[in-house]
């Protein structure tokens, strides 16, 4: 495993895009975007609906280890004009289609969507139904904090139609809590998760991160041990992403903090035999879900779909971002918000559409970004050999990758063994076009192992 460990933990891309972020080069105007957007909307909604992101980066202190867009306060006071913002911004998208959006997807990311009221929770999804079409089948969900979700928040958006409630527990150990500045008790966590069951959410997630400074095997097992007693459905289970180039607050611990590379893969490889032992799926990369999840029959049924929400069971091409540094998608273009509040605000009061970086993809990135997906989701696909773009491929890395057992090559179909899928990103990236021609000189993604 060392080796295994020394020839691939090397710094590389989670592929919640293809191309990449860093790898964007063809940003399309205003104007191209209105045109990218329209013609998704009408080759998709009426057969797949539409997805909505909706970015909420307001919490009341800074958890140090966090690679997210945030704004750090305690004045309540944003949250209407931030709200007014948003809603206007959903207004410039529908008045692009000429008919209401069937809304198939709705998640609340942040920051803390539960910084906001309830009050001001309803107002926003009241606003975006007003001008669309909420499918009977709509997965709504959002990502909360233990520590500022409260009974009313539940109440509230499960009348919305909210079902699937995200909680980032991390790690339960208080030396590691303290360093991250995220304290917080099982028993907040489990009054959230008995809540959320009582009032009738359907789906309780939990979001677990390993390699987070001074963590320990020991203190992954009794992490996990006591989420294996509140049973939660589904499971995230990631790589800490060591960024402080990125993200100043995680220069608060150094690395002489964080556990190396073979202790944090053993990390993984604990949690991971401690969650299929109590009954979990693996599902894609980094997620565990219970067998009758949603989320698993969709990796049985091979019809898992990945964005930039993560992991999802729908599969809309179209996926809107609201709010600041939020991603839009629309299959052919992606398109991504100012990331300072009051310039996204300033931009969408002004009646612009406010994205200020993308990439207009080209047949070559369809092929591959279709490529990669078939591997992130179902941890097989079919090689192409036909095409020009074969021939960049790094059949090196897939000969070594192979010899060492992570694939298997039957034919023009590539399979991801089970020894393998710790390494899913560094097999995607054999395969990453942008990347093999534009090495960067310096380090701009976390490690993959």
């Amino acid at each position: 495993m060392g080796d295994l460990l020394s020839k691939y933990n090397v710094p590389g891309p989670r592929y919640t895009s293809y191309p990449t972020v860093p790898f964007w080069s063809d940003p399309p105007s205003e104007e191209q975007w209105r045109q990218h957007v329209k013609a998704s909307f009408d080759a998709y909604n009426e057969k797949d609906g539409i997805s909505i992101y909706i970015h909420l980066p307001y919490c009341e202190s800074l958890c140090t280890f966090c690679g997210c867009n945030t704004r750090i306060t305690v004045n309540h006071g944003v949250e209407k004009p931030y709200i007014e913002t948003l809603l206007k911004e959903w207004k410039l998208y529908t008045d692009l289609f000429e008919e209401k959006p069937i809304i198939k997807e709705i998640h609340l990311g942040g920051g803390t969507p539960t910084f906001f009221s309830p009050e001001n929770l309803k107002k926003l999804i009241n606003g975006i139904a007003e001008r669309g079409i909420i499918a009977a089948d709509a997965d709504l969900s959002l990502e909360a904090s233990p520590r500022s979700t409260t009974l009313q928040h539940l109440h509230t958006l499960h009348e919305l139609g909210f079902r699937r409630l995200s909680l980032g527990i991390q790690d339960f150990d208080p030396v590691v809590q303290k360093t991250i500045n995220r304290i917080q008790t099982f028993g907040q966590v489990k009054a959230v998760t008995d809540w959320a069951r009582e009032v009738g959410f359907t789906s309780v997630n939990y979001d677990l991160v390993y390699g987070l400074p001074f963590q320990t095997v020991a203190s992954i097992e009794q992490t996990v041990d006591l989420v294996n007693l509140l049973r939660p459905d589904r499971i995230a289970f990631y790589s800490y992403a060591h960024v402080p180039w990125v993200k100043p607050g995680q220069r608060s611990f150094t690395e002489k903090d964080l556990p190396d590379g073979e202790l944090k893969h053993q990390m993984y490889a604990e949690g991971k035999r401690m969650l299929l032992q109590a009954g979990y799926t693996e599902i894609g990369m980094d997620h565990f879900a219970l067998p009758e999840e949603a989320l698993a029959k969709a990796f049985r049924s091979r019809k898992l779909h990945r964005n930039f929400m993560g992991y999802t069971t729908q599969p809309s091409k179209l996926m809107i971002g609201l709010g600041v540094s939020s991603i839009g998608d629309t299959w052919t273009a992606f398109g991504q918000n100012l990331k300072v509040v009051e310039a996204y605000m300033e931009a969408v009061q002004a009646g612009k559409f406010p994205i200020f970086r993308g990439h207009v993809l080209t047949q070559e990135d369809m092929r591959m970004r279709a490529l990669i997906l078939d591997i992130m989701c179902h941890f097989r696909t079919q090689l192409d050999r036909s095409t020009p773009a074969a021939s960049e491929w790094s059949e090196r890395s897939l000969e070594e990758m192979e010899q060492d057992r992570l694939i298997r090559i039957h034919g023009d179909e590539l399979e991801v063994t089970s020894k393998g899928r710790p390494y899913v990103r560094n097999i995607c990236m054999a395969f990453d076009l942008h990347l093999l021609r534009n090495k960067p000189d310096t380090q701009i993604f976390s490690m993959t192992v």
